[in-house]
């Protein structure tokens, strides 16, 4: 079962170890959630997690893939780099030594300050939602657990943080 899982995920996801990681994921949840189902339904129920582990996958690539593609913009120069954190380019140097000149710092810590504001003017759910997945790095089912609601209500207010942050930057001034 595993093998045949393990060649399923490597074909979706086009990467060995991102696919051992998705297939370890959803065994562990299988372990977890339906062990004391009869060794008959394992399988099934198996395939159906491993589906939707990877369909989670590719959900959070695109969101990745969005807020890197946001933020990287705002930073020239640093769209090529795709290891670099766009948050980590946004933070104000506090080296006196920096060879970034004087306005630049300041409009960088101006757009992070923008960032925390709109942040901190999103619903509470949706804040921290998108706090504990893009900040905290949390899985989904992580997320749910501390927040205390399912996992779709997770991507819920994920997805309309997302949506709302980006449109709050755009009107702004803050574009791609």
């Amino acid at each position: 079962m595993e093998r045949r899982a393990f060649k399923q995920a490597v074909f979706a996801v086009r990467d060995k170890e991102e696919a051992l990681d998705i297939v370890q994921d959803a065994m562990l949840r299988l372990a977890e959630r339906y062990g004391h189902l009869p060794a008959a339904e394992l399988p099934l129920v198996f395939h159906r997690i491993l589906q939707n582990a990877i369909r989670d996958f590719f959900r959070r690539q695109r969101v990745r893939s969005l807020w890197t593609t946001l933020l990287s913009s705002l930073v020239p120069g640093r769209g090529d780099d795709e290891d670099a954190d766009p948050l980590e380019t946004l933070r104000p140097a506090s080296d006196s030594n920096s060879e970034e000149a004087p306005a630049e710092r300041l409009e960088r810590s101006q757009v992070l300050e923008i960032i925390d504001q709109e942040i901190a003017n999103l619903p509470a759910r949706q804040r921290q939602a998108f706090i504990m997945r893009y900040w905290e790095e949390l899985d989904v089912a992580e997320t749910a657990r501390v927040m205390g609601c399912s996992e779709g209500s997770v991507k819920t207010h994920c997805s309309r943080a997302a949506h709302a942050l980006a449109s709050a930057l755009k009107a702004r001034g803050i574009t791609l």
